[in-house]
């Protein structure tokens, strides 16, 4: 008989996909109903960054995050041809190895320049920069005190960094003020913020918070995935808006939405931030982004520096929108406009998909988000705005949000 023979496990042994058949089961749920899959949409062409052709149909965009609409700016869009033609497609490679080419000193130049930061660090991911940050700042006995809304990726950092986590409710300046009186003395903290919460598009009281922070020996992160290029006088987020962002210790970004291509950074001026160059797995362990894609970025991020017309126009748009959905008698996740993300509240997921297609049959694309992902267990139809959507848009827009509402039974 031979020791190393095969073990069957056909009887007894445990499907480690059933611990997702209760989603399975929604989707099939959802889908039974007769509704498109909302998860699962093509787009067919990519017109701008307000238009797309979907199942044959001319389409406004309105669920891409592209803020500030620049992807298609020709200036960036020229810097990644011809980057692409100079240094090829990619550069197999980690950027503590082969992977650093100009254009990420580039593009991180950019950054600090962008900031007025001494640091800036650039990710293949908006993701891997949290989960990068996160894990290697706070560790085992260390605490993180965070909003309990937090993106996933913040929670994924903070479980493989192994630190403590200390949620508080969302935005409640009192309960995070308790959770960090809590906190044995002298104990390394983290406190974890967003600038602007992407599913319902809310903005931090970044100020109280900060100040609570700091007066608990707490160093300070903030997310401003959904705030960079738009909020603020030169579009660096909210911790510009409010006046902290020189008592915060790191800012978190991601390319993915103003900037209109993908990956992500930190900026800081800690004295010591260089060495996380060498000690954060994510960073050290992963191949860096093509040089297409840095001299994209860094184009576009210069660009934004210059972009206060672009801003002041979303935020007309952002205004507009909310108040005409608010008029229709759509409930809306912010009493006024906060952010360029407008969030509709639906009764529950069949009716919110039921209302997601009737919009995208009448030529209107936003997402459809739904729980565990949205706080509360809510189920909404997240609109992101674009500085590119043009006032008559923003009019159609709410034209076919009446006549889809209206269809479905919602208003």
């Amino acid at each position: 008989m031979q020791d190393n023979a095969p073990v069957s496990r056909e009887s007894d042994g445990k499907d480690l996909f059933s611990k997702f058949d209760p989603i399975i089961k929604m989707r099939e749920d959802l889908l039974s109903s007769g509704v498109e899959d909302p998860f699962n949409l093509v787009m067919e062409q990519v017109l701008s960054p307000t238009r797309a052709i979907c199942n044959g149909r001319e389409t406004i965009l309105l669920g891409t995050y592209n803020y500030m609409g620049m992807t298609f700016d020709p200036d960036v869009v020229d810097a990644g041809k011809q980057a692409l033609s100079d240094f090829g497609t990619g550069t197999t490679g980690s950027r503590v190895l082969n992977g650093t080419y100009q254009g990420h000193k580039d593009v991180e130049d950019a950054l600090k320049e962008f900031y007025a930061m001494d640091h800036a660090m650039v990710f293949s991911t908006g993701y891997q920069a949290n989960l990068g940050i996160i894990s290697t700042i706070a560790g085992k006995g260390d605490y993180i005190v965070l909003d309990i809304d937090s993106h996933a990726s913040i929670y994924d950092g903070c479980k493989m960094g192994d630190a403590e986590i200390v949620p508080f409710k969302h935005n409640d300046i009192e309960a995070m003020e308790k959770r960090l009186k809590r906190i044995p003395e002298g104990a390394g903290i983290l406190v974890v913020l967003e600038g602007v919460y992407s599913m319902l598009g809310d903005v931090a009281p970044l100020k109280e918070m900060v100040a609570i922070a700091k007066r608990h020996g707490a160093m300070v992160l903030v997310d401003e995935a959904h705030s960079m290029g738009f909020i603020g006088e030169n579009g660096r987020g909210v911790v510009e808006a409010q006046g902290v962002i020189d008592e915060v210790d790191f800012i978190i970004g991601t390319f993915s939405k103003s900037v209109g291509t993908v990956g992500g950074f930190c900026v800081s001026n800690h004295p010591k931030f260089e060495i996380m160059r060498l000690v954060c797995r994510p960073y050290t362990f992963t191949a860096s982004l093509p040089p297409s894609v840095v001299a994209t970025a860094a184009t576009s991020i210069r660009k934004l520096m210059h972009g206060s017309d672009k801003r002041a126009h979303l935020w007309e748009n952002s205004k507009r929108l909310h108040a005409g959905l608010k008029a229709l008698g759509f409930k809306l996740g912010t009493e006024t406009a906060e952010s360029a993300i407008i969030a509709v509240i639906m009764p529950d997921l069949g009716q919110g998909a039921a209302m997601w297609e009737a919009l995208l049959k009448e030529g209107l694309y936003v997402n459809l988000a739904r729980p565990p992902a949205t706080p509360g267990n809510m189920t909404l139809l997240r609109c992101s705005l674009c500085a590119e959507h043009t006032t008559e848009e923003v009019k159609t827009i709410l034209d076919i949000f009446e006549a889809a509402g209206k269809k479905v039974g919602i208003i």
